[in-house]
């Protein structure tokens, strides 16, 4: 009995270490919570690179304007994206968080970071809108000290999956050329001879 026990107590161990999802966010020197990747893009030059990541900054924040960096071929821009907590029945805005991305070329490849994760807190007004709280704003790194360590695990897998999804349509646009359309000649109407 004590050896089925303990063999089902490791059993159960083992699954839950498989159940737990990797955690696409780490720490950088700054102990700073990021999502940095170096992607090769052979053939592609530096300019060409900046030019899409130029594009692909103002498609993914069209109310912020990409600034340039500080290196020859990098650009930076902020953005933000919301968070939601409870189950999916009573699903509710928990907050917005804010963030960085940096992206930099060089002749056949690139990187980018996303960083800077800043967590605003929603609340519900008078109105029963779902509303920033003033005033505050929680950096993604201090997230255990305000909420418990459930929440602060689903909001940062919910982080860890926007910056996969920004991370593959930054590689998409990075690796598909623009299609150039060839211009066909507008056809002129005669409508005095009928």
């Amino acid at each position: 009995m004590k050896t089925f026990l303990s063999l089902f107590t490791l059993m159960l161990c083992a699954v839950s270490v498989f159940a737990q999802a990797e955690q696409p966010l780490q720490f950088d020197e700054n102990n700073k919570y990021v999502y940095y990747k170096v992607e090769d893009a052979p053939g592609i030059n530096a300019d060409t690179l900046y030019k899409r990541g130029w594009v692909f900054a103002k498609t993914l924040s069209p109310k912020q304007k990409p600034n340039k960096g500080k290196a020859e071929f990098a650009l930076n821009t902020n953005g933000s994206f919301l968070i939601y907590s409870g189950s999916s029945i009573v699903r509710k805005e928990a907050g917005a968080v804010s963030y960085t991305l940096n992206i930099e070329g060089k002749d056949g490849r690139y990187r980018y970071k996303l960083s800077n994760f800043i967590f605003k807190p929603y609340k519900r007004d008078r109105f029963n809108n779902m509303t920033a709280q003033p005033g505050i704003d929680i950096p993604a790194e201090k997230l255990l000290s305000k909420y418990s360590q459930k929440e602060t695990n689903n909001f940062l897998a919910q982080m860890g999956d926007f910056c996969k999804a920004v991370a593959l349509q930054l590689k998409q646009k990075m690796e598909n050329a623009a299609v150039l359309l060839k211009s066909q000649p507008v056809k002129r109407v005669d409508t005095g001879n009928w």
